[in-house]
């Protein structure tokens, strides 16, 4: 748990995808939705993936229910929350409010 805290303390916005891996193509669509959105943003953002299986104790702490979650932290705070798929465009427009 505290590497997730050095992680979250960044003053760039980190945005991270809670997920189970499932099925080989949803991972797939998945991983490439979160390239394209790292792509774009480049060293303004951090974007990471978090397999809740692997990282129980995380996710509990979390409540993370649902597969997907989306948060993006900044500065130790939660800006932003979301469960379900996201498209890689609104991803991107999110993480650049707090850019």
């Amino acid at each position: 748990m505290s590497k997730f805290g050095d992680l979250i303390k960044s003053e760039i916005p980190v945005l991270i995808d809670f997920h189970t891996n499932r099925e080989e193509s949803h991972t797939e669509e998945s991983t490439s939705i979160l390239v394209e959105v790292a792509t774009k943003l480049g060293k303004r953002a951090k974007v990471i993936k978090i397999d809740t299986k692997k990282n129980k104790v995380l996710a509990k702490a979390l409540r993370i229910k649902n597969d997907p979650t989306f948060i993006i932290y900044q500065n130790n705070e939660m800006k932003w929350r979301q469960s379900g798929n996201q498209d890689a465009i609104v991803l991107i427009n999110l993480v650049e409010q707090f850019v």
